[in-house]
């Protein structure tokens, strides 16, 4: 099996679960040490209280052949980022890519709900957790990741440019969150630039998460059946495909070519030709626009 990223160092900020956790788990696979963070931790519980932690990311990663290393941090508490970017530099002496996935809105996000109804004290959290967090740590971050050329730092967010360009994400405070992470990550990449290293955007498309599947009462051996509460989720995808996008553009030596691009996984699937776990390549964010958001009877036919 080849792994294009052993001796790579790779820092997934937000790896608890979802997509953090596939991306991850891809980076290992591709050989590297991970440093994988988030609040949940087998001694305790974020407000999520979900079962997912990020010891048991730590150990996907080392089974899936990288080097996995959970550290529990807070991405709103400056002074954890520090200490751990410390431990990365004081351990590794080094870091090849940053993944800022640290998200945490779902249980804050008061859909179809205009600005004024709001909450706004959830509505300002919602911000500090989609957007402070990335910031911050980049902050700490980026100094080590520039002493060599050739640094990656993916931001994740949900929807590319031009889709949230011209679409309504059903809150305001959604939609400036995720639309402010693809201009945070156009951002870097002019201050990346002069270092020889490199920012993107990346979403997924519709993402079988841990939360998503227990949302619908299914899991991931039978995900299908959840077509029958929402026939369009026939385009979803597993959280390993984005990690397969963030494996893909880490072991290519030309990334710099996607300098403060907005990305999607279905979208460099085509370019990097890499798969989800079932074989197919689902393009979510074309099939949302042309089928769904067109009004158009849920089949994924030729978009997966």
């Amino acid at each position: 099996m080849q792994q294009p990223l052993v001796g790579k160092v790779a820092l997934v900020a937000g790896a608890t679960r979802g997509a953090g956790r596939g991306i991850a788990v891809e980076l290992g696979a591709a050989g590297a040490t991970v440093y994988v963070t988030g609040r949940s931790t087998r001694a305790q519980r974020s407000e999520y209280n979900r079962p997912e932690t990020i010891e048991e990311t730590a150990e996907l990663v080392t089974q899936a052949g990288g080097q996995g290393r959970a550290v529990a941090v807070d991405h709103l508490k400056p002074a954890q980022v520090q200490a751990l970017v410390l431990q990365i530099e004081r351990e590794a002496g080094r870091l090849d890519v940053l993944v800022n996935d640290i998200w945490g809105g779902e249980l804050l996000t008061e859909w179809n709900t205009p600005v004024w109804e709001h909450s706004l004290e959830n509505g300002l959290r919602l911000l500090r957790l989609a957007i402070d967090t990335h910031l911050i740590t980049s902050h700490y971050a980026l100094p080590l990741l520039i002493r060599q050329a050739g640094g990656l730092v993916v931001e994740m967010t949900d929807g590319t440019e031009e889709y949230n360009r011209t679409t309504y994400r059903l809150s305001t405070f959604y939609d400036l969150a995720k639309t402010s992470v693809t201009r945070l990550a156009w951002a870097q990449a002019q201050e990346l630039h002069p270092h020889g290293s490199t920012a993107v955007s990346l979403t997924p498309g519709w993402l079988r998460s841990e939360m998503m599947l227990d949302h619908y009462g299914v899991r991931e051996e039978n995900w299908q059946d959840a077509a029958s509460q929402e026939p369009h989720f026939v385009i979803s995808e597993t959280p390993r495909f984005v990690g397969r996008a963030v494996a893909a553009l880490a072991a290519d030596a030309n990334r710099h070519r996607w300098n403060g691009a907005s990305l999607s996984s279905g979208q460099l699937a085509q370019v990097y030709g890499f798969t989800d776990v079932d074989g197919s390549r689902p393009d979510c964010w074309r099939y949302l626009q042309e089928v769904q958001d067109a009004g158009k009877p849920a089949d994924a036919t030729g978009y997966r």
